[in-house]
């Protein structure tokens, strides 16, 4: 894809390396996600340890974060997954019984495409988002069915992102929870600032989970920037990676009432504990060094706009 922003192919290929490595670490039992297979036919390719455990925190932390914002709100509330590739949290949810007022999900059109494909030639996938008295409406790149949405769109262009979103009848004055992964990070820092301070004025109360990169000014992190300029991935959004404190004031900076940023280390210490323990022995690593390493160069961010969800943590 190329266009005012140059091409975006090395980014959307992103999506195709992640939903392989979320399937290698389900196949080997990390966690449960039947509708993974669906969205890869080919199978996925073996990842090392590390790079497993990896995905199994950054994936379930999030899972986890969403599900008690559904709680909390007993369901009267919305999901938007931002750049969401094909993520499965939907089908996960509502396999759980925690289905929200409304899931919409944006990505760009070549990757929406695609997935609506899948979805279409999927019947657990179709099955699980129709409703006897709300025909599923969809289009090459879009899809409309009684509570999932999946749009076409560019996240840099603003006004593209409000049509997609109202096109979807979102419910501005619902809590909303915000979901991210490596999303921000590929846009300029202008272009996230003016989306973040979007949400924050338009959203009545509005939640948000962003799981990135940071700690990327000493070598570890050099060598991540180069391995992605090498695929055609520039960060543009680095700078508000620099730091944990950078990650948070991002946010606090375009008017959200606060934020908390913690790397996956903690982020892997919160977790329950007990699946910690059965996670740890599916595979041994010969050392833990590079998992470190790894941990504490990304991060989960949560920030709001309303101060009831400070206790929606892990």
């Amino acid at each position: 894809m190329a266009g005012e922003y140059g091409s975006d192919d090395g980014v959307i290929a992103t999506n195709d390396d992640a939903t392989s490595c979320k399937a290698c670490a389900v196949s080997l039992g990390y966690w449960k996600d039947p509708y993974l297979a669906c969205f890869l036919p080919s199978g996925p390719d073996r990842r090392p340890p590390e790079i497993n455990r990896g995905f199994y925190c950054r994936t379930q932390a999030i899972y986890l974060l969403v599900q008690k914002f559904i709680q909390v709100n007993k369901g009267e509330c919305q999901v938007v997954n931002l750049g969401a590739g094909f993520d499965t949290m939907f089908w996960r949810l509502k396999s759980s019984g925690d289905t929200p007022v409304r899931f919409v999900e944006l990505d760009f059109p070549e990757v929406t495409a695609k997935k609506t494909h899948y979805i279409q030639r999927s019947k657990p996938l179709l099955q699980a988002i129709s409703h006897d008295d709300y025909d599923v409406k969809l289009n090459r790149s879009n899809l409309h069915a009684f509570k999932y949405k999946l749009m076409g769109a560019d996240l840099r262009v603003l006004p593209e992102v409000e049509a997609k979103l109202e096109e979807s009848d979102i419910d501005y004055s619902l809590p909303t929870v915000f979901v991210a992964e490596c999303v921000l990070v590929y846009m300029c820092t202008t272009k996230s600032s003016e989306l973040l301070k979007w949400i924050a004025k338009k959203f009545k109360s509005a939640f948000f989970i962003n799981y990135e990169m940071v700690n990327l000014g000493d070598r570890f992190g050099e060598v991540m920037l180069s391995n992605l300029r090498s695929r055609h991935c520039d960060l543009h959004g680095a700078a508000a990676c620099a730091t944990l404190l950078s990650q948070q004031e991002r946010f606090v900076s375009e008017g959200w009432a606060g934020a908390e940023a913690a790397d996956m280390m903690s982020v892997w210490e919160r977790l329950p504990r007990s699946d910690v323990a059965r996670v740890i022995k599916l595979e041994m690593l010969d050392e833990n060094e590079l998992l470190t390493q790894l941990f504490t160069h990304y991060c989960i961010t949560m920030a709001w706009t309303d101060t009831r969800w400070t206790d929606i943590t892990l």
